[in-house]
């Protein structure tokens, strides 16, 4: 339920769109969503061992400091505040801010919409309101939900059917390449959060076993229910009319029920998105307290709140951010403004594996989950990231530059804040 928790956000209610946008195939469509599943399981498999290597409390971060530098690991985190956290996040609430106009018919900009909704939950996770763990399963099973509605009810009323042939939309050419590499882009991101899972790995009784595990059938599952959401999208819309519409949800659920099932529909998926925003607003302000507590950060932003327990300095820090980004971007900007700087990373805490695996010589480390056919399968996912990055970047240049000179920023700032730092050994 964490793992899958973590993926299943927004993306997969609105990205096939952006998908069907790029390729124009049901073959194409879905054999996109298939390899960014195959790719999802691969990193599945390297965090699953880096996981059980290191079973301490902080994911990401951990492992590029351990395996690097404390100035990796500070990058990491200076772009997790400032793009991949919080441009997910704006992301997010963008999503929530097209299905609220849906159900309302309210004619605020999708901008203001996202920004509100950001600082009301800034507001409250530093009043101290916790979400408890029921309330985060009813959260996840809510979203479940909705997509497995949508699957079934959009198979059994929504109509229409898969047209398989033509297999691609064009010759193949560099040009189709291409499209393909750019509709990587928002399934890349529909799939993220599966390492999330690896920042609780200290509060497991036995992550060794139990967080493997959780990350490849948390993952198979989410797979699953990607495949099928956009099954029925091709079904009931054609890859035309996927293209078409920016709430596919909504479509395929006004296709079987009418306009109460689109209403029903957007509903449950606004509620859903407003609780995963909630979980990622409330939990990734830790790496920036660790930061402040490590040194390399304003000593504010290392301190809770004597009435809430809340690390509230960097909830707020985290909230303004992302509202910042929504406000001036568009959806599909900021996929491509979060996805090209968090692949970068997503490469380097793969690569640590190789870092630890030579450190370890011979020894096998008793009970340490093995990546499978390592080194050839870790090698082939750093690869898949570059190849994300680099699509990335040449379809959309301009937003993608912005996400990178950020991370690089990250550098000067590190020297100034590493006089202080207390980084453990």
């Amino acid at each position: 339920m964490i793992v899958m928790g973590g993926i299943v956000g927004s993306g997969i209610f609105i990205n096939p769109y952006v998908v069907a946008l790029h390729v124009h195939t049901p073959f194409l469509i879905l054999g996109v969503w298939l390899a960014g599943g195959a790719l999802a399981m691969l990193g599945a498999f390297i965090w699953a061992e880096l996981a059980t290597r290191l079973p301490g409390a902080g994911g990401n971060y951990l492992y590029l400091r351990v395996a690097w530098h404390p100035s990796v690991a500070f990058v990491y985190g200076w772009v997790l505040l400032l793009v991949t956290q919080t441009g997910g996040m704006a992301a997010v609430a963008v999503t929530f801010a097209r299905y609220y106009r849906e159900i309302s018919g309210a004619r605020w900009s999708d901008g203001a919409i996202a920004a509100t909704a950001l600082l009301g939950l800034t507001a409250i996770n530093c009043l101290g309101v916790r979400a408890g763990s029921n309330v985060q399963s009813a959260l996840m099973l809510m979203k479940a939900a909705a997509i497995a509605a949508m699957v079934v009810l959009g198979l059994v009323l929504g109509g229409g059917r898969i047209h398989p042939l033509p297999l691609l939309d064009r010759p193949v050419s560099f040009s189709l390449i291409a499209a393909l590499g750019a509709a990587m882009t928002p399934v890349a991101f529909a799939y993220g959060g599966w390492q999330t899972a690896s920042f609780v790995a200290a509060e497991m009784r036995d992550p060794r076993r139990d967080l493997s595990r959780g990350l490849v059938l948390g993952v198979s599952g989410v797979v699953l229910l990607y495949l099928s959401a956009n099954f029925v999208c091709l079904k009931v819309l054609g890859p035309a009319g996927l293209a078409a519409t920016r709430t596919p949800a909504s479509a395929v659920m006004r296709a079987a029920l009418g306009e109460s099932g689109a209403l029903w529909i957007a509903v449950g998926i606004a509620v859903s998105t407003l609780g995963f925003l909630s979980q990622g607003i409330l939990t990734a302000p830790r790496v920036y307290y660790a930061m402040a507590r490590d040194g390399l950060f304003f000593a504010a932003v290392g301190r809770l709140s004597p009435r809430t327990g809340a690390p509230a300095v960097a909830i707020v820090l985290q909230g303004i951010a992302a509202t910042i980004i929504a406000l001036v971007g568009k959806y599909e900007q900021i996929l491509n403004y979060e996805v090209s700087v968090d692949f970068i990373l997503f490469a380097m805490v793969a690569e640590s594996l190789f870092v630890f695996r030579a450190r370890e010589g011979r020894a096998s480390g008793g009970g340490i989950y093995r990546v499978p056919f390592h080194p050839y399968s870790t090698a082939l996912f750093v690869l898949a990231c570059a190849a994300i990055v680099a699509s990335t970047v040449w379809s959309n240049p301009a937003n993608s530059a912005i996400g990178l000179l950020i991370l690089l920023t990250g550098i000067p700032v590190y020297l100034y804040w590493s006089r202080r730092a207390r980084f453990p050994s």
